[in-house]
């Protein structure tokens, strides 16, 4: 009798096997001849997605709040340190602005004009730029009416960038220092070295392979290194003294051996000029 139910246990559990077969091959069959599967399997999938909603939506609540919380611990890392530059910024304005009144009531005490240094500004914009004299010119949107006369240096963001050659009406063109024609960037310029000692030449040519501006006609035997500032020197006449250009990328010796060339790497885009002002020396 024991065996006879256990037998019959086993016969069950072989029928059960056999049904459960059955109706998955049927599923599956139905499925592929049909566009939607059938009643037990959409009931199925909508308690499978109803699940899959009831978890992710308080995960994904959860990995956003932990983005928003990493973003705004960001944005105030960012604020501080822009508030750290605005308030360095805002020292160095003052600091200049006392400087300069400081220095003009030494002029005046000393009964001292305008020296090569004094010069005012003349805003513009880029309006014109094109790619076929991308690194030699730029048109701009002050001329002869706004004060703007040729050979005033032009400036872009922290330094020089060339020099006006056309005075229009209401625009005027600028050639730039990367402008690899013949007497097109020819600057008197000087840098200090870090002996405090004054190194005079000449910008000469423009690398275009390396972006960088040539210092020549140097004939001092006095120590250049890389980093050395150049600036204008206000020799020429019209450019005034003190105008940034760059530093020093490396030294290197003219074609005959007989003079140092320095090369300088320019403080402004050149690439990306939009807003400029043009030094008027007083």
């Amino acid at each position: 009798m024991q065996k006879f139910f256990s037998n019959r246990k086993l016969v069950i559990i072989v029928v059960c096997l056999i049904i459960s077969l059955g109706l998955m091959t049927l599923s599956v069959t139905v499925r592929n001849r049909k566009g939607s599967p059938n009643l037990i399997q959409q009931f199925g999938n909508d308690i499978t997605g109803f699940a899959d909603r009831v978890v992710s939506v308080p995960m994904n609540g959860i990995s956003g709040g932990f983005v928003a919380v990493k973003n705004l611990v960001n944005t105030y890392q960012e604020n501080e340190k822009l508030k750290s530059k605005v308030e360095q910024l805002t020292q160095t304005q003052v600091k200049d602005q006392v400087l300069e009144k400081e220095n003009s009531q030494l002029k005046r005490q000393l009964q001292i004009g305008n020296t090569l240094t004094s010069y005012d500004k003349i805003n513009a914009a880029v309006i014109t730029r094109t790619p076929s004299s991308w690194t030699s010119q730029i048109i701009i949107n002050k001329g002869s009416a706004a004060g703007i006369k040729k050979n005033m240096p032009v400036i872009a963001g922290a330094g020089l960038i060339g020099s006006v050659v056309e005075v229009n009406k209401t625009n005027s063109k600028v050639v730039l220092i990367s402008n690899t024609s013949e007497n097109s960037n020819r600057f008197a310029v000087q840098l200090i070295n870090s002996q405090n000692k004054t190194v005079n030449g000449i910008i000469t040519s423009y690398d275009e392979n390396a972006n960088e501006v040539v210092m020549g006609n140097i004939t001092a035997k006095m120590s250049i290194k890389k980093g050395d500032k150049v600036t204008t020197s206000g020799l020429g006449g019209v450019i005034p003294k003190g105008i940034y250009i760059g530093k020093v990328a490396k030294v290197a010796q003219d074609d005959y051996g007989l003079a140092k060339k320095v090369y300088v790497k320019p403080a402004a885009d050149l690439h990306d000029i939009e807003a400029v002002s043009v030094a008027v020396r007083q």
